[in-house]
């Protein structure tokens, strides 16, 4: 049932159990095929066991597939259902909500972006809210929101630092002010992070790794000397 179901997906109004069924399918492809179906026929009875699966999904690509089943249908119906997901206690429900929040795009979601979201225990409960964060942030709010992501420099691996990185530069010049208060900070890992940043806000193409290493070489040697290392 569940293999007609999808053969059937570009049928219109596919059967909903039989829908449901595939999206808890063991085959990622099955699972795959039914989100990609419920995306594009939506359908509002679809929305809560899409965001249900959201949180449990296993394959990164299925859950791509489920965001954009969810941005299918009207953000009145997903915005609230997504939202309840931040406070669960699963760390890949509040990521994939903040993901697919990101996506549709709503400001409305906006206040749910808090600063225990924004310094989630979970790396990636983290970083899927800094990159929602600078897509919901209203006019006039983006200092506050530097300040907010410029507490979290010097955290984590290289991924890590990376995501920060371009989400406090796709803020704009607004960062300086934090990335220089942070320039003068006691712990060197972030003093190399804000060096980082500054490196790429001055040049977006410049790519995280080389900013870094060369963040590395200026607080090691300090400004001056740095600049006559490069002559």
């Amino acid at each position: 049932m569940v293999e007609v179901i999808v053969m059937n997906a570009a049928s219109r109004n596919p059967p909903i159990p039989g829908l449901l069924d595939a999206l808890a399918a063991a085959d990622s492809s099955t699972r795959l095929q039914a989100a990609l179906a419920a995306g594009t026929h939506p359908d509002a009875a679809l929305v809560e066991p899409l965001v249900a699966r959201c949180a449990v999904e296993p394959d990164l690509f299925v859950r791509d597939m489920l965001t954009w089943a969810l941005t299918r249908h009207p953000r009145e119906i997903t915005v609230p259902g997504l939202l309840a997901e931040l406070g669960s206690q699963r760390a890949q429900a509040r990521s994939q909500a903040l993901h697919t929040l990101s996506k549709i795009g709503d400001q409305s979601a906006w206040p749910a972006l808090t600063r225990a979201l924004l310094g989630d225990a979970d790396d990636e409960v983290a970083r899927s809210a800094w990159r929602a964060a600078v897509v919901l942030v209203p006019a006039g709010q983006e200092s506050g929101l530097a300040a907010d992501l410029a507490a979290q420099l010097g955290r984590g691996d290289r991924t890590v630092q990376a995501s920060l990185s371009r989400a406090l530069v796709a803020l704009g010049d607004v960062i300086e002010p934090v990335l220089r208060a942070a320039r003068a900070s006691a712990d060197e890992t972030v003093r190399v992070h804000a060096h980082a940043t500054e490196r790429l806000l001055r040049d977006p193409d410049a790519g995280f790794e080389p900013a870094l290493e060369e963040a590395k070489r200026v607080v090691a040697l300090g400004p001056e000397r740095a600049g006559e290392a490069a002559c």
